[in-house]
């Protein structure tokens, strides 16, 4: 089964296809083509909006659109055609001009097609695949040529054809550096293993640059304008909650009244930890990698589930059993332009403190970019909400629906502390730990929140523990 019909001998239909995790309906965010325009295999023609990401969808074949069937600012369901397209043209009647086709843009008419065929459509994750799983399109930022990039997309991923050796390799986060700084991957000499450019790579080829400033970065896309109506006294304005807005609304709603919260606080003296902080950033064996206090908080959290492992756990309701997790996925609450989203670092338990770091940075470049894809944000097992980042002391976090607890953290301030029998200025903030009481008894909770407090108290205990 395949997202497209072919209607006749020269036009083939392009549909909605399933973006995976049970969504069925998607917002048609921004069209990349027109009609009379010539696509490619591969060939990313929109971007949709679903109630988890933004996802851009290539079209799995070549020819010249003839037809958008949809405006921008559109939800349509999963399975209804959005594009057609002349795979053969010069055959019969040119395909429709531009601006007819606008006309049709404007007052949709879908026409009359075979009944489409029962069943989910395939599943499409993040980017999008075409007509054959290992072919893959690399990301939005990268300039690799249509025929090229489905190879290098696959052995980025671990799979498909061997990617030529004179294509640059690089993550994400680093090849929206390189385009930031203006600098061409297939200039720079990689470093690191395997030949992937690391952001090392692409600053010291931006070093002997002439001495003019470099571009400023590029601002991350902005959301697509949303539909607003005001009362004619302008008392009220009415915003329509779709996309990522809605599915918040119905998870948290969900949360709230289907897990019994509890949460639980602590007031913790972190001075230690600043300074393992400041330490870390001067380690050598770090260099590259983002180091803030959060990363040392999650490395605490992992080791409090490690000696406490009842507590990554999961309430299924259908079946009434605890199905304890014995991974976890960290998820990490983050704020984007879009929305409150909550991608995880999938097997965050075996990750090092390096690695762990480069999994954090790698994660919120990407949200803040808005490119996390639904994959991402799926099979979460345990939380962590940075509120202090927002001057907050603490609060009461709701839980990621289907977890079993999440960490918010405070800010953290010089506040008067007593250490050692006498009144100093220390570095100070307060942790909130909310869990599903249905699995989590408040032993568990409490022992969980403890060893979270006491290494943060006591950094050392990173090694002691672990």
């Amino acid at each position: 089964m395949t997202t497209m019909t072919e209607t006749s001998a020269r036009f083939r239909e392009f549909k909605m296809p399933d973006v995976g995790e049970g969504l069925t309906e998607a917002e048609i965010l921004k069209w990349f083509v027109q009609p009379g325009d010539t696509v490619t295999d591969g060939q990313v023609v929109c971007e949709v909006e679903t109630a988890k990401a933004a996802v851009e969808l290539p079209i799995p074949f070549d020819g010249v659109v003839h037809e958008l069937r949809f405006p921008e600012g559109t939800t349509v369901d999963v399975g209804e055609v959005i594009i057609s397209v002349d795979v053969a043209p010069g055959s019969g009647d040119a395909p429709a001009a531009p601006e007819a086709a606008a006309e049709t843009v404007q007052q949709p008419v879908p026409e009359a097609e075979p009944e489409a065929p029962k069943g989910r459509q395939p599943v499409l994750v993040g980017y999008g695949v075409a007509e054959s799983s290992t072919k893959r399109r690399a990301r939005k930022g990268v300039e690799i040529p249509g025929p090229a990039a489905a190879a290098i997309q696959a052995e980025m991923n671990g799979h498909g054809t061997k990617v030529p050796e004179s294509r640059p390799l690089a993550k994400p986060p680093v090849r929206k550096l390189a385009k930031d700084l203006g600098i061409d991957l297939a200039a720079v000499t990689p470093t690191g293993e395997g030949g992937v450019i690391t952001r090392e790579d692409v600053h010291a080829a931006a070093a002997p640059a002439p001495a003019e400033a470099p571009a400023p970065p590029v601002a991350a896309p902005a959301p697509a304008p949303v539909a607003v109506s005001a009362d004619p006294a302008g008392r009220e304005t009415r915003i329509p909650v779709k996309g990522v807005r809605k599915a918040i609304a119905q998870a948290m709603v969900g949360s709230a009244f289907t897990a019994p919260h509890v949460t639980e606080f602590v007031t913790v003296d972190v001075t230690r930890t600043m300074k393992l902080v400041a330490e870390l950033k001067e380690d050598k064996d770090m260099a590259g990698v983002r180091v803030n206090p959060l990363l040392v908080i999650a490395k605490a959290l992992l080791v409090a589930i490690r000696r406490n492992p009842e507590v990554n756990a999961a309430w299924d309701e259908a079946n009434q059993e605890i199905v304890q997790k014995h991974y976890v996925n960290l998820g990490i609450a983050a704020a984007t332009p879009r929305g409150l989203i909550v991608p995880n670092i999938k097997d965050a338990h075996d990750k090092t403190l390096p690695q762990l770091g480069e999994a954090l940075g790698e994660l919120v470049a990407t949200a803040r970019e808005g490119r996390t894809s639904p994959a991402a944000m799926a099979g979460g097992t345990v939380t962590i909400t940075n509120v202090g980042v927002f001057g907050v002391d603490t609060g009461t976090p709701i839980l990621n629906p289907g977890e079993s607890a999440i960490l918010a953290v405070g800010a953290i301030k010089l506040q008067p502390w007593v250490h050692k029998g006498k009144v100093k200025p220390r570095q100070v903030t307060t942790l909130a730990l909310s869990f599903d009481h249905r699995l989590v008894d408040g032993e568990l909770g409490s022992k969980v929140l403890a060893d979270v407090a006491a290494i943060l108290e006591q950094p050392k205990r990173l090694i002691t523990w672990a």
